[in-house]
């Protein structure tokens, strides 16, 4: 044996050590190892197990046998057993990756910089083994969850993986019988007025994973400034559609935020926001974003954005969910206080009524047709030309004219979005 493995081989019980002692100091799941004297005897020994099996395979590139990814295997089986997180999963992969590596340098530096060929032989031998054992540690993982997690929640962990660009969802997606696709429809409906914990919510929930079979996971809205948990949340749906139809921009990972033919099926959009909406029986507002796997933190981001700008629908109305090019002037208007100033003076003007921003939102919904317009506010003709000549009226806009449209189109959605409460 050469004398960097030598060196390793010397220092693995003290560099085993060190490692259990940062997971104690850098992951709070892991902090109960300092008190737990089984389970840190239980990490400490796969963690000189681990290294002394590298030095026995590194030097003639031996792989790890079915054995030794069985023994990892365990070791991601019993933290998840455990309940240990997703994010302390991850954390604890690489620590213990970053502190291989380091070892590796701190021992050629202990040797005067020792045998290059030995370096590149264990430098080589780590990186493709290394990644086998990972895939090991995460099937354990996988595997103690599929038992000890009920299947909307490990639905709900593929929605999490998925958006934080997790290699687990590959696995996850195996787990849940579900395909991961080449691009989605990140579709966020916010629900303001919906305590967490509600039995409606997660019956709402259940009912659209067994039905829908696409990602999905409730995010229940922090509190203010204060912290805690508010009245309300959104449910984030990822819609599977078509990445070649859709087209990139330049190549690049996003792509266009519209929801339509070529993207995603509407229908598929549409049914999930109405069951969801119907289950639920709250006001909500949809906004949605597409994005290739990558980038969807991005789109979560953008649709989130565009929800809080949509305005809010009864549950007995037919949801829409909203793009980037249906609220881009509400979500510009903000950023320049006169002109939002300016809008609110506008539906101020609207408040003696009656109904008149109900009756616009309805109005613009059916692209300005009388009849259909009538028809979903169940009045007569007659009672709607009289409300939109009162709005002409009370703001010297014409609501069919096309000022009147970009004005009056964006007061409503600011007003029913509740941006101005």
């Amino acid at each position: 044996m050469g004398s960097l493995f030598a060196e390793l081989a010397r220092q693995a019980s003290v560099n085993a050590r060190r490692e259990v002692e940062t997971y104690v100091r850098e992951i709070p799941e892991l902090g109960s190892l300092d008190v737990n004297s089984r389970a840190r005897s239980e990490a400490l020994e796969y963690a000189v197990w681990f290294r002394r099996r590298t030095v026995e395979l590194a030097p003639d590139n031996g792989r790890l046998t079915e054995d030794d990814l069985g023994y990892i295997a365990s070791m991601g089986e019993a933290r998840a057993g455990a309940g240990m997180s997703l994010d302390s999963r991850q954390r604890v992969l690489r620590v213990h990756t970053e502190l291989m590596l380091r070892e590796i340098n701190e021992a050629t530096e202990a040797q005067r910089g020792g045998d290059v060929e030995e370096l590149m032989r264990i430098m080589s031998w780590f990186a493709p083994q290394g990644e086998r054992g990972i895939g090991a540690y995460r099937q354990g993982f996988v595997t103690a969850m599929r038992r000890r997690l009920p299947y909307v929640e490990q639905v709900g962990l593929l929605a999490r993986s998925l958006l934080a660009e997790d290699p687990m969802a590959a696995e996850l997606a195996l787990v849940t019988g579900m395909e991961l696709a080449e691009y989605y429809a990140v579709t966020v409906i916010r629900v303001p007025d919906c305590p967490v914990g509600d039995r409606d919510l997660e019956s709402g929930i259940e009912a659209l994973v067994k039905t829908h079979r696409v990602p999905v996971t409730w995010s229940a809205e922090r509190g203010g400034e204060g912290g805690g948990s508010g009245r309300g949340g959104e449910l984030i749906a990822l819609i599977p559609g078509d990445a070649d139809a859709a087209g990139t921009a330049g190549g690049g990972g996003a792509v266009g935020d519209a929801v339509g033919p070529g993207t995603v099926p509407s229908a598929a959009v549409d049914d999930l926001l109405q069951d969801f909406a119907r289950a639920l029986g709250r006001l909500c507002a949809v906004g949605t974003a597409g994005a290739r796997p990558g980038a969807l933190a991005g789109a979560l981001d953008r649709a989130r954005r565009i929800s809080r700008a949509a305005p809010l629908r009864r549950p007995s109305a037919r949801l829409r969910a909203h793009t980037m090019a249906d609220v881009f002037v509400e979500l510009s208007v903000p950023e320049v206080s006169f002109v939002d100033g300016w809008l609110r003076s506008v539906s101020r003007r609207l408040e003696p009524g009656p109904d008149l921003l109900l009756t616009l939102d309805a109005y613009y919904r059916h692209d300005m047709n009388r009849g259909l317009t009538a028809e979903a506010l169940n009045v007569h003709p007659r009672t709607l030309d009289y409300r939109l000549r009162r709005v002409r009226e009370l703001t010297d806009i014409d609501p069919g004219s096309t000022h009147g449209v970009r004005v009056l189109s964006s007061v409503v959605t600011r007003s029913l979005s509740g941006a101005w409460r």
